[in-house]
């Protein structure tokens, strides 16, 4: 039997074990991942490398986020793995865009902005959002459009700055004026569900 480099790299979460892990997590992100309130994420669907390094960087304070600390101080290696898993198995979310926000969100997540140096989100992201799961870029499709836009102001800030030293997300971000910010959130919140 051949067993791939990914076996040995990525360590794997069990997502029954997540689900009873996880039930902390259901008052803010639902008991699938699938969040009511605007300004939490949805984390249903997104992938497990992809869980578990931000819940990781929460932990350590590599990402700042005060609500989610309290939650996450307390879990193992093996716990985070397993909550992670557990989300990575639900289905993802699938929203609505507003229609003013097509055409330029459209533009921004497919193509970027030439002038301005910005590539397509697409490029990173899968022209449908499902991320790259090996390569730990984030699923988008479905994504709370207020969720996305504060992540897409915090990179561009510097309030969030844990997408690595090559700093991607915030190179991306500060460039982005505040209605493409807007148009590209609410178009990935469609993603999925409008083609």
């Amino acid at each position: 039997m051949s067993i791939g480099i990914t076996e040995y790299t990525f360590a794997k979460g069990d997502p029954i074990a997540g689900k009873a892990k996880a039930s902390t997590c259901a008052a803010c992100h639902g008991s699938t991942g699938i969040s009511l309130a605007p300004n939490y994420p949805h984390l249903s669907g997104q992938g497990e490398r992809y869980l578990a390094k931000q819940i990781m960087d929460i932990k350590d304070g590599v990402r700042v986020v005060p609500e989610m600390t309290p939650f996450v101080s307390n879990l193992s290696q093996q716990d985070i793995n397993d909550i992670a898993a557990f989300y990575a198995s639900q289905s993802a979310p699938s929203g609505v865009t507003e229609e003013k926000y097509l055409s330029l969100g459209e533009e921004i997540y497919r193509a970027g902005n030439g002038k301005k140096n910005i590539p397509g989100c697409a490029a990173c992201h899968s022209p449908m959002g499902q991320g790259n799961a090996l390569a730990g870029y984030p699923s988008l499709r479905g994504q709370q459009a207020a969720y996305t836009a504060k992540q897409l102001r915090d990179f561009r800030e510097g309030e969030r700055t844990n997408d690595g030293d090559a700093q991607m997300m915030r190179t991306i971000a500060e460039k982005l004026s505040n209605q493409e910010v807007e148009a590209v959130s609410h178009y990935i919140q469609g993603l999925g569900s409008q083609f």
